[in-house]
């Protein structure tokens, strides 16, 4: 295969660039990946499996728990494999584990152990199926749209978390859970494997087999020693902490107040559909204006969502707490990996995004246990959350410490 982009003549700002292809094929192996398919249908299955096998629910919530611990832990090495070998030939490898892995989790026995292996693999692999493998083959594809290149593969997420789930339900009711599995892995490998064959590519290469291309920017224990590696990183911790909290009890907090089950329901889904948008235009302003700005502003949006929802009391309220922090955990997809390629480059792009995962991920994990375990203590989450918007304000008010970019990581035309 010759250089495609080369050989037409085409830029990143016409429609027939090849560098959009890869952009349509990884929003598409993201929707069928780790952070939608199966992050977001794992909860139509926890009645189904718990009516199957006798399971409580904390035993089945376990299994998320291990994926995600898996996949926070092992995502900086996985970043480093891709790194060395080439995004490719990770996705085509981790997809085909990880599609394989949901469809035999339609033949689970009455026994713990086989789903808690099951998820532990989904987590090794899960995000080779994911954002951390995709943005670095699109990232070589793009400069002055990267942004909103980078938006549309994280739209692949939100479109996953607003269809899937429905999908899923749908083949539960009518053939049961094990078919439903049978299918979602199925669909992931339909949907990742294919696509990412024929499109997913680092842009220099030459044929499938190609070996990575060499990158210009710093080495991974150059960007640790970095400040400007730890201003995003501390950024996303406390954000993550905030976001994730926030969203696993807006519902129940919302029903506290005296919001109907349904109307809740609601907002929740008002937060996955501006969680969309914010992608999109998160993506739009990264290519007109100066990364870290964006990221001020979207941050302080999340924080007063945030904010906003622990004094929510109506339903219009909590539709537009809801609204303001999708708005934020949406952008933040697009963000993070945004501004890691403008200040360490392509050279260990992937490995540096894996650790970033790593804080991401645990901070996650604490989010929705701190507020848990403050509404047992006082039977409210109204300080905590308020104090948690404090903290996430503060923490966007360190973007501003951020340095201009490096010229030195200039796009690689080849």
């Amino acid at each position: 295969m010759q250089r495609v982009e080369v050989t037409r003549g085409l830029g990143e700002f016409d429609s027939g660039y090849y560098g959009w292809r890869v952009v349509i094929a990884a929003c598409l192996g993201v929707m069928a990946g780790f952070g939608s398919l199966f992050v977001y249908t794992f909860s139509v299955f926890v009645k189904p499996l718990a009516a199957e096998f006798g399971w409580s629910r904390e035993a089945i919530s376990s299994g998320f728990a291990i994926a995600a611990v898996t996949l926070g832990v092992i995502s900086p090495f996985l970043g480093r494999w891709i790194d060395r070998f080439g995004p490719r030939r990770i996705i085509l490898t981790c997809m085909t584990v990880y599609g394989c892995a949901i469809a035999s989790l339609s033949l689970l026995h009455a026994g713990l152990a086989q789903f808690y292996v099951t998820c532990f693999v989904l987590g090794f692999v899960g995000n080779g199926a994911a954002h951390l493998a995709y943005s670095r083959s699109i990232s070589t594809w793009f400069h002055r749209r990267l942004g909103m290149a980078l938006a549309f593969v994280m739209a692949g997420a939100g479109l996953g978390s607003m269809i899937l789930p429905v999908v899923a339900q749908s083949i539960i009711s009518r053939s049961g859970w094990r078919a439903a599995y049978a299918s979602l892995g199925g669909l992931a490998l339909l949907l990742g494997l294919p696509l990412s064959w024929r499109y997913i590519r680092e842009r220099g290469t030459l044929g499938n087999n190609a070996p990575p291309v060499a990158h210009s920017g710093m080495t991974w224990p150059q960007g640790l020693r970095s400040f400007a590696f730890w201003i995003i990183t501390a950024i996303l911790f406390i954000s993550s902490i905030s976001m994730n909290g926030a969203i696993t009890h807006l519902s129940a907090l919302l029903t506290d107040r005296g919001l109907t089950a349904g109307n809740a329901a609601i907002c929740a889904s008002m937060l996955g559909g501006s969680s969309l948008l914010g992608r999109i235009l998160v993506g739009w302003l990264l290519d007109r204006f100066f990364g870290p700005r964006v990221a001020l502003v979207i941050n302080l949006i999340t924080a007063l969502g945030i904010f906003l929802l622990a004094r929510a009391a109506s339903f219009p309220a909590g539709c537009v707490a809801a609204a303001l922090i999708g708005v934020g955990a949406g952008g933040e997809a697009a963000i993070t990996p945004y501004l890691l390629t403008r200040y360490f480059g392509l050279r260990a792009f992937s490995t540096l995004y894996g650790l970033t995962w790593t804080f991401y991920a645990a901070a996650g994990a604490i989010g929705p246990v701190i507020l848990g375990r403050a509404f047992d203590a006082t039977g409210s989450y109204a300080s905590l959350l308020t104090l948690l918007a404090a903290a996430l304000g503060l923490a966007a008010a360190t973007n501003l410490l951020l340095p201009r970019y490096s010229n030195s990581f200039a796009f690689e035309t080849q």
